[in-house]
């Protein structure tokens, strides 16, 4: 487990496509997908270079960030053997985001609504954006073929229009001293909490997990082959 103090990291929250952002609009507000321009505020931008690091996409009041990266393992024994084989199944990796309350958008990204004409499902609106989005051809009316996944699409079978896997979210943490970047891509958000502390002040976190290795590198990593592919998901 590694923690930065919010005024160590800078973080950038983007989609897995370049085909559309996540965004949260309206009254009351909902969650909506918007391939427009990468200036305007949102939840989750484009995954391009000129998206991540536009001012409106850093994650603004972040107070601390938690990674833990680790692998699920599976015992085999041997017969004659004492040794177990510690067989490693998959990584996984999880990110913690803890910020100073100061809106409705985190909560309305766990837990809904979505908006009528950006959902994958028709008429089922009570679900967030927690796995980011999906293409589908055709139906339902919606103003773009790009919509709010409903976390029932298997994440290699989460694909934008040409085919390029784009399941859940890449989260990315650059460290203000040195200007390294973590990439952490393929990422579900799988928690929501809300604290309130003794001077009144009131903090959330939200929770991200992944299977897929992350990217260390001195840039972050958004460039389009950089992507999700079936063998990741």
């Amino acid at each position: 487990m590694v923690y930065y103090k919010g005024s160590d990291v800078k973080v950038y929250i983007t989609t897995e496509t370049d085909e559309a952002h996540v965004k949260i609009d309206g009254t009351p507000p909902t969650c909506k997908v918007d391939g427009g321009l990468d200036a305007t505020t949102h939840f989750a931008h484009k995954l391009t270079p000129v998206s991540l690091t536009t001012t409106a996409n850093k994650v603004s009041d972040l107070t601390g960030v938690d990674i833990g990266i680790s692998a699920q393992d599976e015992d085999i024994s041997y017969v004659g053997n004492m040794g177990v084989l510690k067989t490693e199944i998959k990584k996984e990796t999880t990110v913690s985001l803890t910020r100073k309350k100061s809106s409705s958008e985190w909560d309305v990204v766990f837990g809904g609504p979505t908006f009528s004409t950006h959902e994958y499902d028709d008429g089922i609106q009570d679900l967030g954006a927690r796995w980011g989005v999906a293409y589908r051809a055709s139906g339902g009316g919606a103003p773009t073929a790009n919509l709010i996944s409903n976390g029932l699409i298997a994440p290699s079978e989460s694909k934008q229009s040409d085919a390029t896997i784009c399941f859940g979210y890449r989260v990315h943490v650059q460290l203000k001293s040195g200007g390294q970047w973590l990439s952490i891509p393929g990422c579900q958000i799988t928690g929501h909490t809300v604290s309130i502390n003794g001077d009144g002040t009131s903090e959330e976190t939200l929770e991200f997990s992944t299977n897929v290795d992350l990217k260390v590198g001195e840039t972050a990593g958004v460039t389009l082959p950089d992507v999700l592919v079936a063998a990741d998901m």
